[in-house]
């Protein structure tokens, strides 16, 4: 499918798509591909309604039933300018989940946990600014600013730039950082130059640091976690 996929991929960096979105709609119509061993212009309504109707059985989540729903959706309206009707598709309910909150007690233990001060200051500012991952790993130097103590994120959600309060606790620890580090245009950078660090590398260092014991006392993090946390 490479004229079909540049086709789509154009039609979504038009619309302004994110690149996790383009690459999970990309990855979905892979998929729906791959199921019938056809060209999806050679597809139709019958054909999509299977593919959902499989991820249904498989007992796939809400949100990844409806990524695949938006992924063919997106293909056949937009790249291929189908009709596109719906209603005719199986709907799946919505699991009813709540957010996960860690106690203070267990974010005490992920700072503790991590060893790395780029790592863990990342999570930090994740935290106290109540930032989405992907928005933490864009900020740059510049977007912190000690003078009016706020954090700049520049194009979070809804591609609308807003600013965060930054706590007095965690610019000392942004400074700490910075004297080891010295990052010069993003704040937390990769290995790759010129590139921040991954979603997936901080995804990983979270999940990691909640499977393993603290390597030093939590006491020394009590406060701080205390003095980071966000208020409403």
């Amino acid at each position: 499918m490479g004229e079909l996929r540049e086709r789509m991929e154009m039609a979504m960096r038009l619309r302004n798509f994110s690149g996790a979105t383009i690459k999970s709609y990309i990855w979905q119509v892979k998929a729906f591909v791959r199921m019938f061993g056809r060209s999806p212009a050679e597809m139709g309504k019958q054909e999509v309604h299977q593919y959902v109707q499989s991820l249904v059985q498989k007992n796939k989540s809400w949100s990844s039933v409806r990524l695949a729903y938006s992924a063919l959706r997106f293909l056949y309206r937009e790249t291929l300018g189908r009709e596109w009707k719906a209603e005719e598709l199986p709907r799946v309910k919505r699991e009813k989940r709540l957010p996960e909150v860690l106690a203070l007690e267990e974010i005490e233990k992920i700072f503790a946990a991590v060893r790395n001060v780029k790592h863990r200051t990342a999570l930090m500012t994740i935290y106290s600014g109540g930032l989405r991952v992907s928005e933490a790993m864009q900020l740059k130097v510049t977007d912190i600013d000690s003078t009016r103590m706020v954090v700049r994120v520049e194009q979070g959600k809804g591609k609308k730039d807003r600013y965060t309060i930054l706590s007095r606790a965690l610019l000392e620890q942004l400074r700490r950082y910075w004297r080891m580090w010295r990052p010069h245009e993003w704040l937390f950078p990769g290995k790759r130059p010129g590139t921040p660090l991954s979603v997936r590398t901080v995804q990983t260092v979270f999940a990691r640091a909640k499977k393993k014991p603290a390597f030093r006392s939590l006491s020394l993090f009590t406060p701080f976690a205390i003095a980071l946390r966000p208020t409403c």
